[in-house]
């Protein structure tokens, strides 16, 4: 059974890979200008392009699964869900990527779009096997994952620790803080720097636990569960974290990224901007030195806990003649 749909896999994974490599060699000229990228050409063909990003994210995807399909089947952890769950991915993927992916609910994207053929492929899932992966999901209601992640040992203690504190801590609690729309109480907050869960990735030099994206994933994915709230708590201070890492000075580091990873500091992002949404190449805040200082003009909106924050990471134009993504600090 393995040797069939890994071959099913792969196959799905190179064809949505071909079809994005045409998607892309179609845009290509429609949006290059004498060899450089052309910001003009790129707004009037955004839909393609969106389509483009879209279709590639769809290709990387099926290649994930297959890759992690392999990966089980070598550990021989690759039994009835998860061969049921890679099936019913790849072909509900191919079939959107063939008869059109629904990037919003007014937009789709189809091969007609690039004048391009559509993908062939023959995966297919019967409705029989639906419904048996249907009863797979209700029989494993309660687990941790339904299917074996393929991680290592570590994340799934790292899950496991942190699923048992959102079943005591949060899930009973959870609603009652919705309706009454307070915050989230300031003593689980601590508790979650006890745990570590605001330093999972600074460096143990700074006083964080140093263990990657993976980690900070797993630990987001089990409180979320419990509550969204609380889920997003910790994504705050990854970003600070590694703003200040990656652009901080030695002086920052030390100051910051220590009392960040003890939730002595609650950082919050800044970027989101009144009719600007998600297009932050397009935000009008502007900073400007004046002596030591920036002076901040502006509007921002969506400060994710925004009035619990010791620290705000701010993004703004600092060069008062770009218009674009250049000019952005």
């Amino acid at each position: 059974m393995m040797s069939e749909i890994s071959a099913q896999l792969k196959a799905t994974a190179d064809a949505a890979s071909a079809y994005a490599e045409a998607a892309r060699a179609a845009v290509k000229p429609r949006v290059f200008t004498n060899g450089k990228l052309d910001r003009a050409a790129i707004d009037r063909e955004q839909h393609v392009v969106h389509g483009l990003a879209w279709i590639a994210t769809y290709a990387e995807t099926l290649r994930e699964v297959s890759a992690w399909a392999e990966a089980l089947a070598a550990r021989n952890q690759f039994g009835e869900v998860e061969h049921l769950l890679a099936k019913l991915v790849a072909a509900e993927y191919c079939a959107q990527l063939a008869g059109g992916v629904a990037m919003t609910q007014v937009e789709v994207i189809r091969p007609a779009d690039f004048s391009i053929g559509a993908p062939q492929v023959g995966i297919t899932v019967t409705q029989a096997e639906k419904t048996r992966l249907a009863e797979l999901i209700r029989d494993g209601r309660g687990r941790a994952t339904l299917e074996s992640t393929g991680l290592d040992g570590d994340f799934e203690l790292i899950r496991d620790q942190f699923r048992k504190f959102a079943d005591a801590e949060i899930v009973p609690h959870a609603h009652e803080w919705h309706l009454r729309d307070e915050l989230i109480p300031i003593e689980i907050v601590q508790h979650m720097g006890e745990l570590g869960v605001f330093g999972l990735t600074i460096p143990e030099e700074f006083g964080g636990a140093g263990l990657g994206k993976t980690a900070m994933c797993v630990v987001s994915e089990e409180l979320s569960r419990g509550y969204i709230g609380v889920g997003s708590l910790g994504t705050r201070s990854e970003i600070a974290a590694e703003l200040i890492l990656s652009g901080g000075t030695a002086q920052q580091k030390a100051h910051w990224l220590p009392k960040i990873a003890s939730a002595e500091i609650l950082p919050t992002a800044v970027f989101t901007e009144p009719n600007t949404g998600s297009d932050l190449a397009s935000l009008k805040t502007r900073a400007t030195k004046e002596g030591g200082d920036y002076i901040v003009t502006g509007a921002k909106t969506w400060i994710t806990h925004a009035a619990r924050a010791d620290l705000m990471t701010l993004l703004v134009r600092t060069d008062s003649g770009s218009h674009d993504h250049r000019g952005l600090s």
